[in-house]
C-alpha cells in the first residue's frame, strides 16, 4: 500500500503525553524515528504493564523505528543535530528548557535548518503562568471543563475513561505538524509549533464553547453549577443478555418508538414529540420501555429498532468489543505483534485510504533497536521543492477549494479546520434536507453552533438530488481539491458521486467519507449517533461509577464527534501532501467508532490479554495513589490529584507538611502506596477539604504534584493561562445579539497567523456569487435555476434581516453575498 506520508522523516522525542502523534504519522506512512536516552524513556514503564510489557508504550510506538541518543553528551548532541538536518518534522514533549539548556532546542536546530517543522507538546504550553505545571489526564479533564459535566447530579463528579486525553492531544499535534509541513511545501519555510494539551482539551475534546449539534439537545447552555441529569438523554435499559441504549432525537424516531410500545394513550399527545417533554416524563415512560425490552436480546432489539427506524445499540463490555464480528470484518481490530514474541488483539488504526487500513504494521521498537540502521540521508527534496512558490505570509491552505457536504458536529468541525487556515470551503446545503446543526433554540435567529462551526465558510444552496443540481456539483468538482461527506455508507454513490465517478472528472480530487461504523462490516447500515457509537465501542461501559453498572455517565458529551473530525482532517491533509508529489487524489473512509477504539486501545489490549479484568475504575487510578477527585472548601468544589511517581509522592508529603509519611517505609514505592492507599487518601482528602480548589491546586503544582481544580465552563474565559495565551477569540455574527467565545487557533505557531473570524453564512447566502464566480453563470441563468428550485439562495427576508441587523450593530450594511464584511 502506498501511504500518503511515505518519504517524510519525523524525529519523535515525546515521552508519554503526545506519543500517539508520531504513531498516527507513522500509520500514514512517515518514517518516524523514536529518539530515547540510553536508559530509555519513562513511558517504557507506563502502566498498565502485562508480562513486562507497557501496553501504552507498545501501542503508541508501533510502526516507529527506535534509536538512543545521549543529549547530555556532546557527541550525542552532535548526532541529534545531524539527524535533525535530515528530518522534515521534529515532535518533542520534554518541557520548557530541557532541550534549550543543552543547545538543541527549536531555535538552535532551526537556526541551521530553517525549513524544519518543530512541534513542541507540553501540558499547558511553553508560555503563561502554568507553563511549568505538571499535566496528567485527570488534571486535564478537570481543568478543561470536561469533569464538571460528567457524573450524576449531587454526586462526586466522574472522570471519563483514561486514554481519551492522550489521543486528543496526539491528533491535534499531528494536525498542527502537517499544517506547517504543507505550508513548507508551498513556501520552503519551516515552523515552530507550541501545542498545549490543556488547550487541545478545552477546544478539541468536547468544547463547551464550540459546535454542539443536535446531540446536545437537553444539555443546558446556561452552565449550571451541578452536573446535568444526563442519564435520560440517551437512556440505557436492561435486556435479556445485557443492556441497550436508545437515542430518540427526531420526531419520526419517537413516533416509531411510540408505535413499538403499542401506542399508549398517555403518550399520544403531540407534545411528547419534543425531547424536553419526554425527558420530563421519564419516570412514567421508562417502565414501559423496560417491560418491552426485558425479554428480548440485544441482537433482537437492535434489529427490530433498525426495522422500525428507532436508533438502538448494544452497550458492550471490552470483551464483547474484542469479539464483535463487525470490528474484525472492517479491520478495526486485528491480531498483531505488540512486543517481541507477543501478540494481542489491538485496534489497528484510525482510517482507510483506498480501501486499505492505514494502521499497525510493526511492533514498537526495543530500546536502541535501530541504532545501526537509521541512515543519515541527504536533505529531503521536499525541503526546497516549494521554496518561493508562495509568500510565507499566505494562509497555509490558501488556494484549496473544499466542497463540504458534511452535517451536524462532525461535518462542521472537519471542514472548519480547512476554512480557518485559508481554504475556500463551500458548504453545500439543501433546504429540503436541512443540516441538523441549524436547529436553533428559544427562537434564536441563528444557532450558536452554526456560528462556531461554520465560520470562515461560504454557503451554496443546491438541490443535489435534481439532475441539474447534480450537474452543477460535477462542474464544481472539476476545479475542487476536496469533497467531504458524512452520510450513511453508499449515499454518495447512490447520488452518482462515488469516488470513482468524481475521479473521472478530476483525478486529483480527495474524497473523504465518514459514518458511524464505516462502510465495511455488518454494522455498516446501522444508525450511528454518538451515544450509540460510545456504547458499542466500550466507552460507555467504562464511563460510569465502579459500583453502579446501571448508571452510565456519558450522556452529556458528544465524544467522539469533534476528535474524529480532527482525525479525518489529518488524513485528508496527508493525502493532499501526497498529491503534491503524484498529482493523484485519494479516497478516505472513516468510521467514527474507530476513533474511540484507538483511543481506548490500552484497555482493550489488556482485556484481551487478561479477559474480563478491565472494568470502570471511576476516579481512582488502580496504579497510582493517592489519586482521585477530592472535595474542597465550598459548594460542589473539587480538585483532582494524581501521584504517579516517587518524586511526586515526596513533593506531596512536603506540601502537606507530613515528613512522617515520606519516611514511612510502607509508602516508599508506588506499589506500597496503592496497597495502603486508604490512609494517605484520607490525609490528602482532609487537607483539601479546608482549602479552595484553585489555591490548593496551585500550591500542589508549585511543589511538582499533578493537581487541578475542577473548572466550570465560564471559569475558562477568565483562566490566567488561557487569557495570557489569548486562547479564545470572539465569534461575531449579525444574527447574534452578542459575540461568542471560540477557539482562536489550532496551536500557537511562530509564523502562521491566527485564523480570521468571518461570520458563518446563513443557508445559501453565497449561492449567487459562487455560481457567478466559479461557474460563470449569468444572472438570467441563476434566476431560472432559482425558480426551478435547483439553486437556493436565502429567502429575501433573511437577506434583509442580515443587512438590517448589521446596520444597527455596525453602522454599515452587509449584503447577502458577504460584500462589506
Amino acid at each position: 500500500m502506498a501511504l500518503p506520508l511515505h518519504g517524510i522523516r519525523v524525529l519523535d522525542l515525546t515521552d508519554g503525553l503526545g506519543e500517539s502523534c508520531g504513531r498516527y504519522l507513522a500509520d500514514l506512512g512517515a518514517e518516524v524515528i523514536r529518539v530515547e536516552p540510553p536508559t530509555g524513556s519513562r513511558s517504557r514503564h507506563a502502566t498498565p504493564v502485562v508480562d513486562g510489557i507497557s501496553i501504552p508504550f507498545a501501542l503508541h510506538n508501533a510502526n516507529k523505528l527506535g534509536i538512543t541518543v545521549d543529549l547530555d553528551d556532546e557527541g550525542g548532541r552532535d548526532r541529534f543535530r545531524a539527524l535533525a538536518a535530515t528530518a522534515d518534522i521534529v515532535v518533542e514533549s520534554l518541557g520548557p528548557g530541557v532541550l534549550e539548556d543543552r543547545g538543541v532546542g527549536a531555535n538552535d536546530i532551526r537556526g541551521a535548518t530553517p525549513e524544519l517543522v518543530w512541534v513542541s507538546i507540553t501540558g499547558f504550553g511553553r508560555t503563561g503562568p502554568y507553563r511549568r505545571w505538571v499535566a496528567s489526564e485527570p488534571v486535564l479533564y478537570a481543568m478543561s471543563g470536561v469533569l464538571s459535566r460528567s457524573g450524576a447530579p449531587g454526586a462526586e463528579p466522574l472522570l471519563p475513561p483514561p486514554g481519551l486525553v492522550e489521543g486528543t492531544v496526539g491528533v491535534h499535534a499531528a494536525w498542527a505538524a502537517l499544517l506547517a509541513y504543507y505550508r513548507r511545501l508551498e513556501t520552503g519555510s519551516g515552523e515552530s509549533v507550541d501545542l498545549s494539551a490543556y488547550e487541545a482539551m478545552v477546544h478539541g475534546f468536547d468544547p463547551g464553547f464550540g459546535t454542539q449539534g443536535s446531540a446536545a439537545a437537553g444539555r443546558s447552555e446556561d452552565f449550571p453549577r451541578d452536573r446535568p441529569n444526563a442519564a435520560e438523554f440517551y437512556p440505557v435499559f436492561p435486556c435479556k443478555d445485557g443492556q441497550v441504549r436508545i437515542c430518540l432525537l427526531a420526531r419520526r424516531q419517537w413516533r416509531a418508538m411510540f408505535e413499538w410500545l403499542g401506542a399508549p394513550a398517555e403518550f399520544a399527545d403531540p407534545r411528547y414529540d419534543t425531547i424536553p417533554a419526554r425527558f420530563a416524563a421519564a419516570a412514567r415512560l421508562r417502565p414501559l420501555i423496560e417491560a418491552l425490552f426485558a425479554e428480548r436480546t440485544q441482537g433482537e432489539l437492535v434489529a427490530e429498532g433498525a426495522r422500525r427506524g428507532v436508533p438502538v445499540g448494544g452497550v458492550h463490555s471490552l470483551t464483547e468489543v474484542l469479539e464483535t464480528e463487525h470490528f474484525a470484518v472492517s479491520g478495526a481490530i486485528v491480531d498483531a505483534e505488540i512486543a517481541a514474541g507477543r501478540r494481542a488483539r489491538v485496534p489497528s488504526g484510525y482510517l482507510r485510504i483506498g480501501g486499505e487500513r492505514a494502521g499497525i504494521r510493526g511492533r514498537a521498537p526495543e530500546l536502541g533497536e535501530h541504532d545501526d540502521s537509521v541512515s543519515m540521508r541527504s536533505v529531503p527534496a521536499s525541503a526546497v521543492r516549494g521554496a518561493g512558490r508562495r509568500s510565507p505570509d499566505t494562509a497555509p491552505l490558501d488556494g484549496l477549494r473544499v466542497l463540504d457536504l458534511g452535517v451536524i458536529v462532525f461535518g462542521a468541525e472537519l471542514s472548519r479546520q480547512f476554512a480557518d487556515y485559508g481554504a475556500d470551503v463551500v458548504k453545500i446545503e439543501n433546504t429540503n434536507f436541512p443540516d441538523g446543526l441549524r436547529q436553533s433554540k428559544r427562537g434564536a435567529a441563528l444557532a450558536a453552533s452554526v456560528a462556531w462551526g461554520h465560520r470562515n465558510k461560504r454557503s451554496l444552496g443546491l438541490d443535489l438530488r435534481s439532475p441539474r443540481g447534480a450537474e452543477i456539483f460535477r462542474r464544481l468538482v472539476a476545479d475542487a481539491d476536496v469533497v467531504l461527506a458524512n452520510f450513511k455508507p453508499g449515499t454518495l454513490a447512490s447520488m452518482g458521486f462515488s469516488y470513482a465517478a468524481l475521479a473521472e472528472i478530476n483525478p486529483g480530487i480527495v474524497v473523504s467519507e465518514s459514518s458511524a461504523f464505516g462502510d465495511a462490516g455488518p454494522w455498516r447500515t446501522r444508525l450511528g449517533y454518538g451515544p450509540l457509537v460510545r456504547a458499542s465501542c466500550g466507552v460507555s461501559a467504562l464511563w460510569r461509577y465502579p459500583d453502579n453498572d446501571e448508571l452510565l455517565c456519558d450522556g452529556a458529551t458528544v465524544y467522539p464527534d469533534h476528535i474524529a473530525a480532527h482525525v479525518t482532517a489529518v488524513g485528508v491533509l496527508a493525502s493532499l501532501i501526497e498529491r503534491t508529489r503524484t498529482a493523484r487524489g485519494a479516497h478516505l473512509e472513516v468510521a467514527q467508532a474507530d476513533t474511540a477504539l484507538v483511543q481506548l486501545g490500552t484497555q482493550l489490549v489488556v482485556d484481551g490479554l487478561r479477559p474480563g479484568t478491565v472494568r470502570a475504575t471511576g476516579n481512582s487510578d488502580p496504579d497510582a495513589a493517592p489519586s482521585g477527585v477530592y472535595a474542597c472548601r465550598g459548594e460542589d468544589e473539587w480538585c483532582v490529584v494524581t501521584v504517579r511517581e516517587d518524586r511526586e509522592w515526596f513533593a506531596l508529603c512536603e506540601a502537606l507538611d507530613r515528613p512522617d509519611l515520606a519516611a514511612d517505609a510502607r509508602f516508599a514505592t508506588a506499589a506500597g502506596r496503592v496497597a495502603d492507599r486508604g490512609e494517605i487518601e484520607s490525609v490528602l482528602a482532609a487537607w483539601l477539604r479546608e482549602r479552595e480548589p484553585g489555591v490548593a491546586a496551585a500550591s500542589l503544582q508549585e511543589a511538582g504534584v499533578p493537581a487541578g481544580a475542577m473548572a466550570r465552563l465560564p471559569q475558562l474565559l477568565d483562566d490566567p493561562q488561557l487569557s495570557e495565551r489569548i486562547s479564545f477569540t470572539t465569534i461575531e455574527h449579525p444574527l447574534l445579539l452578542a459575540g461568542l467565545p471560540g477557539v482562536a487557533r489550532a496551536a500557537a505557531f511562530t509564523e502562521i497567523a491566527d485564523p480570521p473570524v468571518r461570520p458563518a453564512p446563513v443557508a445559501g447566502e453565497q449561492t449567487r456569487s459562487i455560481c457567478g464566480e466559479l461557474l460563470g453563470m449569468g444572472a438570467e441563468e441563476i434566476d431560472e435555476l432559482v425558480r426551478a428550485g435547483v439553486l437556493q439562495p436565502p429567502p429575501s427576508d433573511a437577506s434583509t434581516q442580515l443587512a438590517v441587523v448589521a446596520e444597527v450593530r455596525t453602522g454599515t450594511v452587509v449584503d447577502a453575498t458577504g460584500v462589506g464584511r
